[in-house]
């Protein structure tokens, strides 16, 4: 019998941390008359972590008082300051979904907004911005609507500066179709660019793209009624691979994942996504994508059987965790 997820029990001082930070949000122009509770309070508390704010608001800091937050000490840093009970493999919803809002209205700055950040870099995450932070240190002082004024003007000029610069570094990417779409900037994009120009046209036999997202924007393309046809799950569940492609030609549906820093098709996530396809009329291929040989390493002791692997720095080769049915080819 599975054990019952332990509910969360915040104290009145982590309540009304909570309930603060969504009123300075709200103050800000946050979105959140539309979100749901259980969102929102995500939302702040990962506005509290990344402030580093455990008692009183006049805590916060920015990144120009200290390092960066990764979604995985978030998490830490909200199960031991906040009474949080949050797993720490659900760092993916804290960049996609708690996070997104925040770094959208610019009060939360992403690293690699900041400067060129290397893949191993210890600092790379999330930290505030300066003037959020300055503005979080007058919560509940006369001095607050005097600051909340001057705020939001130069957060609005800072904004539009980060949308410019977004722009700017936007990842062109042609579809197999001849769409052009654009990616947001990233390393983790860049790779999703390799897969659909440089995998697909070698490995996917004319297979067309029925889905892709980013962070941003996680339904850039979504072909809902072909995937219905072939009998895929709906696209709003968690499991959803990062490029979907079809080849109707060999009838073969091709689940890509493009690993920087987790995603690979292991045993349990092919288990998952196998489970969700039962009803799937075409033969499913899982496919797990690196940028170099080097992060391929770090990754292959858990590469599921029965999946493949694709390497963008030598793009005409794949590896086969597959055995004995491609030791027939030598016949």
């Amino acid at each position: 019998m599975n054990a019952k997820k332990k509910t969360i029990v915040r104290t009145k001082d982590v309540e009304h941390l909570i309930q603060s930070m969504l009123s300075c949000l709200e103050a800000c122009g946050v979105p959140l008359e539309n979100v749901g509770n259980r969102l929102r309070i995500r939302i702040a508390e990962a506005a509290l972590a990344v402030a580093g704010i455990k008692t009183s608001f006049n805590e916060a800091r920015s990144y120009e008082d200290g390092g960066f937050l990764t979604t995985r000490q978030i998490i830490e840093y909200e199960n031991e300051y906040l009474c949080g009970n949050y797993s720490p493999g659900s760092y993916d919803d804290i960049r996609r979904a708690h996070l997104l809002p925040l770094v959208s209205a610019g009060l939360v700055v992403n690293s690699s907004t900041i400067g060129k950040q290397a893949t191993n870099n210890p600092t790379r995450g999330y930290a505030l911005s300066p003037a959020f932070a300055k503005l979080l240190r007058v919560v509940g002082t006369p001095m607050w609507d005097e600051h909340l004024s001057s705020f939001k003007k130069e957060n609005e000029e800072m904004r539009l500066q980060l949308v410019r610069k977004r722009e700017l570094e936007r990842i062109p990417v042609k579809l197999p179709s001849g769409l052009q779409i654009s990616l947001s900037s990233g390393e983790h994009n860049e790779l999703q660019r390799a897969v659909v120009e440089e995998f697909l046209p070698r490995f996917g036999f004319g297979a067309e793209v029925l889905y892709l997202g980013d962070a941003e924007n996680k339904y850039l393309v979504r072909e809902e009624e072909k995937l219905k046809a072939i009998g895929f799950f709906a696209l709003e569940h968690e499991e959803l691979p990062d490029v979907v492609a079809y080849s109707e030609s060999k009838n073969l549906l091709l689940l890509i994942e493009a690993v920087h820093s987790y995603g690979q098709m292991s045993e349990a996530r092919v288990r998952k996504l196998r489970n969700k396809l039962t009803s799937c009329n075409a033969t499913i291929v899982f496919v797990s994508a690196f940028e170099n040989k080097k992060i391929f390493r770090r990754f292959s002791s858990d590469i599921a059987w029965d999946t493949e692997a694709w390497i963008a720095e030598d793009p005409d080769h794949m590896v086969h965790f597959n055995g004995y049915k491609y030791l027939e080819v030598h016949k």
